[in-house]
């Protein structure tokens, strides 16, 4: 295995520059979509530490989108605000997860957990990426998703043992999420060429870790992860669910407006 250290972007050879941008985009995408999400819970969340944590959750996911879209935009693509707010959803490479509309309270919370789980997996690989700016940016996300993990895991835990009605709507948020939960793994051509130059691991391994990490909590929550469960993928390649679309029309509205205008 090649595990030759790539200090700047401008190291990457061409195959390998390929294989980082759709990874970049894979990452941006999610924060950028599920950061979304979450702010959808301000001002309506059931209590107001809760309406507090997922609004700061939300600033935060959309921080790290800026910088995954600053790198791209260091790899030659355009600038993060057009890749924000100026693409189609076809042009997204989000996972089906972030995309799903906020639901109730219990299936967000099962949702935040999952998603920050994988990206507590992700990140900690990556903080040993040969490729030096994302080790270096990994490190300094890894802390600000260690609270996020803390958040999600304790309403998982605080609704699963609560009363019939909260683990009921838990179990029916667990039954939708999880499939979309593992089309955070979905596998692309990329896959093999990152893990050869130790960039990132293979999406397989990724989800072999996080299933390891979710499975004791939802085990605690009294949660049962159905054996019919499988992957929806395709939103690595551009396939969404319709929410994607209604979603991006309000978060893109005032872009579109005057795509040239300044703020």
């Amino acid at each position: 295995m090649d595990t030759k250290a790539f200090q700047s972007l401008d190291c990457l050879p061409g195959t390998l520059r390929e294989a980082v941008i759709n990874l970049l985009y894979r990452l941006a995408d999610d924060e950028l979509v599920i950061g979304h999400r979450n702010s959808e819970w301000t001002g309506h969340a059931p209590i107001l530490e809760a309406d507090i944590a997922f609004s700061s959750m939300a600033q935060d996911e959309m921080g790290h989108a800026q910088a995954y879209y600053q790198m791209l935009h260091q790899l030659g693509e355009a600038d993060p605000d057009t890749l924000a707010f100026g693409r189609k959803p076809r042009e997204f490479r989000c996972a089906a997860l972030v995309c799903l509309p906020k639901g109730d309270w219990a299936f967000s919370v099962l949702r935040q957990f999952l998603y920050d789980a994988a990206e507590t997996v992700r990140l900690t690989a990556f903080v040993e990426s040969t490729l030096v700016p994302l080790a270096q940016l990994a490190t300094k996300l890894r802390g600000e998703e260690k609270y996020h993990l803390m958040h999600g895991r304790s309403w998982v835990l605080k609704l699963g043992v609560g009363t019939e009605e909260s683990r009921g709507r838990m179990q029916a948020a667990l039954d939708v999420a999880y499939s979309c939960a593992l089309g955070l793994f979905e596998p692309t051509e990329f896959d093999e060429p990152l893990a050869q130059a130790g960039i990132a691991p293979r999406e397989s391994e990724l989800r072999r870790q996080w299933e390891s990490a979710v499975a004791p909590v939802l085990a605690d929550a009294g949660l049962h992860v159905s054996e019919a469960a499988k992957p929806v993928y395709g939103g690595r390649v551009g396939r969404h669910p319709e929410a994607l679309k209604q979603l991006l029309d309000q978060l893109q509205l005032v872009y579109n407006i005057d795509p040239t205008a300044k703020w």
